[in-house]
């Protein structure tokens, strides 16, 4: 038997583009080769399990071989095979794929899904890699005789008679000068490692074994090596394939350690498995944050029947999410996919929407199930929470019921609850209540102190999602939030209680003067405020409004105000007049000691709020060597 003939294409410029264009990545050709090799493989067990196929299955592991000297990789399967004329029917006739046709004949009798099906242009991806490609095929079916057909990479084909006793495919790519680096066992397992890890066939990886030599046969056909594989490659029945009621949580916890070995045990996980309207599988983790969120990210695996796409899955998974690990399995995604596929696809829009929901149940669940454990991961579920809110208003919607804020004493609340705890005593005389809150417990500890002595509560909101939470949080709470240092604490939370200034009006006139005079700071505004004697001598504050656009460009966020981190702090200087020690500045008659008490009154306020650095700090401690000396 001997045939040549011209590939069915529409352009002979067709291999040029698949090599260059049809994928990014050249390493997705061995994906592909497999993949069609577990096709070919779960299509005669499915026709064995029909009836319709009734020799011996016998060992079914697909095996990849390679030969540095001889320059080829081999892709070897015990599958249906084809004839010759299924050769030129679903090799040469391009995009024509086998499985539509299969699938078709036996969708009536159910798992039709199994099939993953990539004959077609996913065959001659290995085009990207090779410079010839031999196949070497025997059809399961009674008295099929063996084929080999080769390509050289133009539209010309041979098609002849070939030695081969058992059923299957023997892909054989003879690799290009180009790409010789792929010729490396290290290389191909990592390739393998990548997309096969989890295929639903047994899958082996060595070399060809040196002990047989190629040569001809006594009617003078082509002989081949056989190959010498022995290093199982894959987990056929990965977690995500089976039934949550047979697994333990030491399974989950397991499966987690394989797929990121390095890895702290996850928080919780949520087993996905839905099949209408679309047919999904898959474990999400919940892992331990890190401060850097960036390095969390791409950790989500999507796959199409046990096969690796991708792990950049930021339209199947909504943004919020994008720092949970875990799996996701959906033949409703093919395996050739491109992100316009993914932003445009039905499917993965349901999907996207799937999830949130999965979620948002499961959050709710942990909630209302044991809420002590609860409260004791919300330092690393509270990112995922606001950060959903924020983004997802179907999961905005959820959340208000497991959303908690956390006051400094580490006690827990809902919104609802927070607000009734609080609006006694911090509703202000307007009738709002006013809700305080920290970014940072230890630079405002002094703030959060002088709080607690007034009665009031503070919340953190430290996490690094916060500065773009608060504007929502007032809104979800229908409250008004203010930072804990943002002004002196009466007027945080102020009421219809007006303290008497032992000052007169002169005295605070003078006195506004001689700390303008001393600050020379035009961004500064002085005001003379009726304080508690308890209170600081003076307090260096800066406006909500302000502390709020300063803390979202840090986070690169608050739009044209992403330069506010470089701009001038336009701070308030409020100074305590009913302080014993502002008293004594203002009748101190010296006019150099007067300034000097001054000057370390305000030092004093800006040590507190951080903001006395360098030189001025330098002088600070001189000064306050000298007094404590005096």
């Amino acid at each position: 038997m001997s045939e040549k003939g011209t590939i069915s294409i529409h352009t002979e410029n067709i291999f040029p583009i698949i090599k260059k264009f049809l994928y990014s990545d050249h390493e997705i050709f061995l994906r592909e080769l497999v993949s069609n090799g577990i096709d070919a493989t779960q299509k005669i067990k499915r026709l064995a399990s029909l009836g319709e196929y009734n020799g011996e299955l016998g060992d079914t592991t697909l095996e990849v071989s390679f030969d540095e000297e001889k320059k080829t990789i081999t892709v070897s399967d015990k599958g249906i095979g084809m004839t010759a004329d299924e050769i030129k029917k679903y090799i040469n006739q391009i995009a024509f794929s086998g499985a539509t046709e299969f699938v078709e004949k036996y969708k009536d009798k159910g798992d039709e899904q199994q099939i993953i099906g990539h004959f077609g242009l996913g065959f001659y991806s290995a085009f990207m890699v090779a410079s010839q490609v031999e196949i070497i095929t025997k059809s399961y079916q009674e008295g099929s005789e063996a084929a080999r057909w080769i390509c050289d990479g133009s539209t010309e084909f041979e098609i002849t008679a070939a030695d081969k006793a058992d059923r299957g495919t023997d892909i054989i790519l003879h690799i290009a000068e180009d790409s010789e680096d792929f010729l490396n066992q290290g290389k191909i397992q990592g390739i393998l490692d990548k997309y096969s890890k989890f295929m639903p066939i047994p899958i082996k990886f060595g070399q060809k074994d040196e002990s047989v030599e190629d040569g001809k046969d006594e009617e003078d056909k082509p002989k081949y090596k056989t190959v010498k594989v022995d290093n199982m490659i894959n987990n056929t029945e990965p977690l995500w394939t089976k039934s949550p009621t047979e697994l333990t949580d030491e399974d989950y916890l397991n499966f987690y350690r394989e797929l990121y070995p390095m890895a702290e045990p996850p928080l919780f996980w949520i087993h996905l498995n839905v099949d209408y309207p679309f047919n999904l599988t898959g474990i999400l983790y919940f892992p331990k944050l890190k401060k850097d969120l960036e390095i969390q990210k791409n950790k989500i695996q999507l796959y199409s029947r046990q096969v690796f796409i991708t792990d950049e899955v930021k339209d199947v998974v909504p943004e919020f999410l994008m720092l949970l690990h875990g799996v996701i399995d959906s033949p409703d995604i093919p395996l050739n996919v491109s992100r316009s596929f993914l932003q445009a696809d039905g499917n993965v829009k349901k999907i996207n929407t799937y999830i949130t929901k999965k979620v948002a149940d499961k959050l709710a669940d942990l909630f209302k199930s044991d809420r002590a454990a609860y409260e004791s991961k919300w330092s690393d579920i509270g990112v995922f929470v606001k950060y959903g809110m924020i983004s997802e208003p179907k999961f905005d919607e959820k959340a208000l019921k497991f959303l908690l804020l956390q006051s400094t004493d580490d006690q827990f609340a809902t919104i609802e609850e927070y607000k009734t705890k609080v609006a006694p005593n911090q509703t202000d005389k307007d009738g709002k209540v006013v809700v305080l809150y920290t970014t940072d417990m230890d630079k405002q500890f002094g703030y959060i102190d002088g709080a607690k002595n007034r009665a009031y509560d503070v919340i953190r909101l430290d996490s690094v999602i916060d500065p773009h939470f608060i504007n929502h949080l007032e809104q979800k709470g229908e409250f008004t939030l203010k930072r804990v240092d943002a002004d002196v604490i009466d007027k945080l939370v102020e009421k219809d209680e007006k303290k008497e200034s032992v000052l007169s009006e002169d005295e605070s006139k003078t006195l506004k003067e001689t700390f303008e005079k001393v600050i020379n700071n035009k961004n500064a505004t002085v005001v003379v405020e009726s304080l508690a004697t308890d209170d600081l001598p003076v307090i260096v504050t800066l406006p909500e409004f302000m502390r709020r656009m300063k803390d979202m460009s840090a986070m690169g966020g608050g739009g044209g105000m992403f330069m506010m981190g470089d701009m001038p702090d336009q701070v308030t200087v409020s100074v305590n007049a009913n302080h014993e020690l502002i008293g004594k500045a203002l009748k101190t008659e010296d006019e150099a000691t007067k300034e000097s008490l001054v000057k370390h009154t305000y030092d004093l306020a800006l040590l507190h709020q951080g903001m006395l650095t360098g030189a001025e700090l330098t002088n600070f401690i001189k000064r306050s060597v000298e007094l404590a000396s005096n």
